[in-house]
């Protein structure tokens, strides 16, 4: 914990001074950011410093592999969708990012399993995707081929939501796909013929 509040008084000395003036307009005039991101739970990937943001930018949803269920409104507790509906619906972003990554522990429990100790609720979350293991075939490559076939799963379902359909039907909504190699630092964007590196 203690690390944690040195942070929170490197940030108070360090970024609030700089960074008051930003803070003071997102409180008085509300968030209105341009972009929602998708993007995985994992540690090692921050969406905010990938893409180089700062607080106001972006609109970041994160859970296990950055997954997007399909269109569902049912009596569930659906904590992605609310976050799509919010994000596109009452802030009116204009793009949607999904964020992939290299080494995700959700894909990999998606292709060989969860951990025993998480099939409460991770194995039945990435069971969503596992309609992507018929299109990636065995081999040493398996799970990078899984990691974008998952982001691809995830804009589909995107377009399983009536008002993101609409959106993007009518030019007021984008969504794009993307993976971070955590070895190199590379971000991939999703094309029709796989990933592509962003230059």
């Amino acid at each position: 914990m203690q690390r944690l509040l040195d942070g929170y008084r490197r940030f108070r000395t360090d970024t609030w001074p700089a960074e008051r003036a930003r803070y003071e307009a997102l409180a008085k005039w509300g968030q209105s950011p341009e972009t929602l991101i998708v993007a995985c739970s994992d540690s090692r990937v921050d969406p905010q410093t990938v893409f180089g943001a700062v607080p106001g930018e972006m609109f970041v949803v994160r859970n296990v592999a950055a997954l997007v269920p399909a269109y569902h409104p049912d009596a569930g507790y659906h904590g992605t969708s609310a976050a799509l509906e919010f994000g596109v619906r009452v802030l009116g972003v204009s793009r949607i990012v999904v964020l992939g990554h290299a080494l995700c522990g959700g894909v990999k429990a998606m292709v060989e399993g969860a951990p025993e100790e998480a099939r409460d609720f991770v194995q039945p979350w990435v069971a969503m995707a596992k309609p992507v293991l018929e299109s990636v075939p065995e081999g040493a490559d398996r799970l990078t081929r899984a990691e974008a076939a998952v982001v691809r799963l995830s804009l589909d379902n995107l377009m399983t939501f009536p008002w993101i359909q609409d959106a993007v039907a009518a030019g007021k909504l984008e969504v794009h796909g993307f993976r971070f190699d955590i070895h190199t630092g590379v971000l991939d964007r999703l094309g029709r013929d796989g990933l592509e590196p962003v230059t």
